[in-house]
């Protein structure tokens, strides 16, 4: 059996990829910047250092690590080298435009056209709400218990990294995955305000939601992402207060079991919080 090259091995969903192929005895090559033991060293940005690990292979999984200008050409040698990619997209792509106008999903589509334009056997997943994105708030959970944001009744479905690297596992091992767009949520909405109340019960130590005026969260936003990529949250936060995310089947859909609940995910991720 040929293994399975994994970029971003040591990454949320990367890492959980591995461990779900490994749990079937399917071999892995785990791809990184900075390698797990037994895994492979390399750069997306840098074609030059994936060409080695994909001595053998014929299946990766893909992630965007950075401008997708830069990935790009690994793509165009992916499409001489291998059969297949599973793609870690994102749910702001949407295929209704001609061009994208959510700089996320702009980014994330250009790598979907070169993979396209490459001649691969192809899954695109496309989650929505990442549930890791809450780990932003460890910090300020552990120091006082509260969070301060804007939008505190945005609601959304987030899913769980283990529910992505399954859907992803289904698609780098089994049939009929090819030309497959997923849409990837959690199993229901819930407010920004729920989710740091579930947090702090699992933590077994009392969160709460302050809000806070929006220039105020985006200045804070600002010391830790580029200024596109505050704005197109902060806008898409403002719009699911008044229009919660929309919840999908794929997780049941694809693996055959119920995605996993929110509760899980901060039962799971708890030690982060305390």
């Amino acid at each position: 059996m040929k293994p399975i090259l994994v970029a971003g091995a040591t990454g949320n969903v990367g890492s959980q990829v591995v461990a779900q192929l490994r749990s079937r005895d399917i071999p892995v090559r785990a791809l990184s910047r900075n390698p797990p033991a037994g895994g492979v060293r390399g750069d997306l940005a840098k074609p030059e250092t994936i060409a080695p690990a994909l001595d053998g292979v014929d299946t990766v999984f893909l992630m965007l690590t950075g401008p997708a200008e830069t990935l790009v050409p690994t793509v165009s040698l992916l499409g001489e080298r291998v059969k297949r990619v599973v793609f870690l997209s994102s749910g702001a792509v949407d295929d209704s435009l001609a061009e994208q106008d959510n700089a996320i999903g702009a980014w994330h589509r250009t790598v979907e056209e070169a993979i396209e334009a490459a001649g691969l056997e192809w899954t695109f997943l496309r989650p929505h709400g990442f549930a890791t994105n809450t780990l932003a708030w460890a910090p300020s959970i552990r120091a006082d218990g509260v969070v301060r944001g804007a939008y505190g009744e945005a609601s959304m479905p987030l899913i769980h990294e283990k529910d992505i690297a399954a859907v992803a596992v289904e698609a780098l091992t089994g049939d009929g995955h090819t030309g497959a767009k997923y849409a990837l949520t959690g199993t229901r909405p819930m407010t920004q305000a729920e989710q740091v109340r579930i947090i702090g019960e699992a933590a077994g130590r009392p969160a709460r939601w302050e809000e806070i005026p929006l220039e105020e969260a985006r200045a804070a936003m600002l010391t830790k992402m580029p200024d596109f990529i505050v704005d197109t949250m902060l806008a898409g936060f403002q719009g699911l207060v008044t229009k919660p995310g929309e919840v999908t089947s794929t997780v049941q859909d694809v693996t055959g079991r119920p995605g996993l609940d929110f509760e899980v995910w901060a039962a799971d991720h708890a030690a982060a919080f305390r």
